[in-house]
């Protein structure tokens, strides 16, 4: 999304600049649609899946209103009329949703009557796995009515009820396009928190969360400098140096050595969580505490694989992490085993990778086909994921 990538962008490009020719086969073409937890906006893949492996026609982001993030920020937490917000949060959402498969289309050249299904993930304001439910914002309705195609949302709720998180969903389309039967690999999800999925040609598919990834970053700088929302390249965490004592208590965090399958969110690594680990450390300088936020995403996701995925010879990453410069360098220090690079090394750009997967769910669906995998989320068994919304 743009906040963690280059600002200055159009908020929509194409990365296919021929213009789609009638034999294309209609029924391979999807839309994926991504809001994640660093609630920068919404990220959009318009994409040929009629191969097996993705071909993107249009891609790009549409960034979120401060009203409309300080309005989502404001029902994480328990509060008051919840029900009435949530409901018309879910309508602009739609609105803002429909607006950016409307570009995608336009900019590609393509007809809403050539694609099949847009899959839409919803922003997430409450995941509670513990207790059986999740909560992604999206008036689908709306979105099918403004878009005049299927929409295929509501992801998570079915994994849920055969037992699983509902979370991490992207392992399975890394799996189908970035394993290989001759290298160990994991692919490194840093959005808002950080994922990951081993790809091991010895071992089966795992992957769950590894803890924050850009959440608390932003979140820190937010807190220091009103008006900013992330450090752009890393370069405030640049001018600080890490505090071993602050990270190591922040690493105690029982999630961090909690097994998998796990998953977490914004309910836990929040501000509040921040601050009180702070509160032990007082005087510390702002810039420090950035530096060392941006190394407990290096360090949680290097123990993970360390533990999880020891094998590992190539870390491919993706989300807005791999846009950070900084946070790259330190990723490669920690795992000097591992070649580390973007997605990008393997064909899909690090940005596209997470809305490219919820096109490839939605085409699951539209399929029948499980898009779960039972190892990654705990769920008793693969299953068809989402609920169909017809145009």
């Amino acid at each position: 999304m743009p906040p963690h990538g280059d600002a200055t962008r159009s908020p929509f490009f194409l990365t296919d600049r021929m213009h789609i020719s009638p034999q294309h086969m209609p029924q391979g073409f999807y839309l994926g649609l991504m809001s994640g937890t660093s609630l920068d906006g919404v990220d959009a893949v318009l994409a040929d899946l009629s191969a097996a492996q993705p071909r993107v026609l249009a891609c790009g982001s549409l960034p979120y209103a401060d009203a409309l993030r300080a309005e989502i920020l404001a029902l994480q937490p328990v509060g008051d009329n919840e029900l009435d917000r949530a409901a018309r949060l879910a309508q602009q959402l739609a609105r803002l949703y429909a607006e950016v498969c409307q570009l995608a289309l336009a900019q590609a050249g393509v007809s809403a009557a050539q694609v099949v299904a847009v899959g839409c993930h919803g922003q997430t304001v409450r995941h509670a796995p513990q207790a059986g439910y999740t909560v992604q914002l999206a008036d689908l309705a709306l979105l099918a009515e403004l878009t005049g195609i299927d929409v295929v949302g509501d992801f998570r709720r079915r994994d849920l009820a055969a037992g699983g998180q509902g979370a991490p969903l992207v392992p399975a389309a890394h799996q189908a396009w970035f394993g290989d039967a001759h290298e160990a690999r994991v692919v490194l999800n840093l959005g808002g928190i950080g994922n990951l999925t081993r790809l091991d040609p010895a071992l089966p598919v795992i992957g769950f969360d590894t803890g924050p990834g850009n959440m608390l970053m932003d979140a820190w700088i937010a807190d220091c400098q009103p008006g900013a929302r992330f450090d752009a390249g890393g370069a405030w965490a640049a001018s600080g140096r890490c505090v071993p004592a602050l990270l190591a208590d922040c690493l105690a965090d029982p999630y961090f050595a909690a097994p998998p399958p796990k998953s977490t969110g914004r309910e836990l690594f929040s501000l509040d969580w921040l601050h009180a680990r702070l509160a032990a450390h007082p005087g510390l300088a702002a810039a420090d505490v950035q530096r060392t936020l941006l190394q407990l995403t290096v360090s949680s996701a290097a123990q993970a694989i360390a533990q999880h995925a020891p094998a590992t010879r190539a870390l491919y990453v993706c989300g807005g992490g791999a846009l950070n410069p900084l946070l790259m360098a330190e990723l490669a220090a920690a795992l000097p085993h591992c070649r580390v690079s973007a997605t990008d090394a393997l064909g899909v750009p690090a940005m596209q990778v997470e809305a490219l997967a919820f096109a490839w769910l939605a085409q699951r669906f539209m399929q029948r086909l499980p898009g779960n995998l039972p190892a990654v989320t705990g769920a008793t068994g693969g299953r068809v994921l989402g609920a169909l919304y017809p145009a």
